[in-house]
């Protein structure tokens, strides 16, 4: 997938940029609106993630001016605004969705790949009451992981990330993503806290610790 991201605000540009390119997609970052324009008449992307708030021509101009020019681009528009009249205008001008900040990352991908399938009939991956995995299995409505029919006690943080581990069979999540997901963090704290607790789930799920495996320079992969 092709995404064409316009944000201003530098660490969130960075941070889902990065998660992203995690994700195997490929992404071109802009501050302004006015260059996001000029990257679109030269190139073809499949979604464009425009913030509202932008020096320059705002996000609504942008997609304004998008639709202006026929473009038909899936618009996913972010903002820290959460009124109700300002989601109304930036779908009155052209957006297909709408997502308010600070947001799940989670969330911003489901949404991305929604907008996707609308124009490539592209099918993800539905989400699931009970995970198995070899001799794990974790029940998400009971909150409850077993390693070869033995409950093991978690914290509250290890169930969401072995949750998203087996979720995510054979994917690389890279930290920025895990961070997201697990912490809801949108910027990198510039910790080890996911290994820290990597490491922690690992011993606990011995002798499968080795489905979680460290993929340099990239994050973790599971399966």
């Amino acid at each position: 997938m092709n995404i064409l991201l316009i944000e201003d605000e530098a660490k969130v540009a960075d941070f889902i940029r990065r998660g992203l390119k995690s994700e195997g997609w490929s992404v071109e970052h802009t501050f302004d609106g006015e260059t996001g324009l000029e990257l679109l008449k030269g190139r073809d992307f499949d979604v464009v993630v425009l913030d509202l708030m932008l020096p320059g021509i705002s996000g609504l101009d942008v997609c304004q001016k998008m639709r202006a020019r026929k473009n038909h681009t899936p618009v996913l528009m972010l903002t820290a605004l959460d009124a109700t009249d300002e989601r109304i205008a930036g779908l009155k001008t052209g957006a297909d969705d709408y997502l308010p900040k600070p947001f799940d990352f989670e969330e911003l991908l489901a949404r991305i790949e929604a907008l996707y399938r609308r124009v490539e009939k592209y099918s993800g991956h539905d989400a699931e009451k009970e995970l198995s995995h070899s001799g794990l299995h974790f029940d998400r409505t009971a909150m409850m992981l077993t390693v070869d029919g033995n409950e093991i006690e978690l914290s509250s943080k290890e169930r969401e990330l072995i949750s998203l581990f087996l979720s995510n069979e054979r994917r690389v999540l890279s930290r920025e993503r895990i961070l997201n997901a697990v912490w809801n963090m949108q910027e990198d704290p510039m910790t080890n806290v996911v290994d820290v607790y990597v490491g922690r789930l690992r011993k606990k799920l011995v002798p499968y610790d080795h489905l979680i495996a460290t993929v340099r320079g990239a994050g973790y992969r599971f399966g």
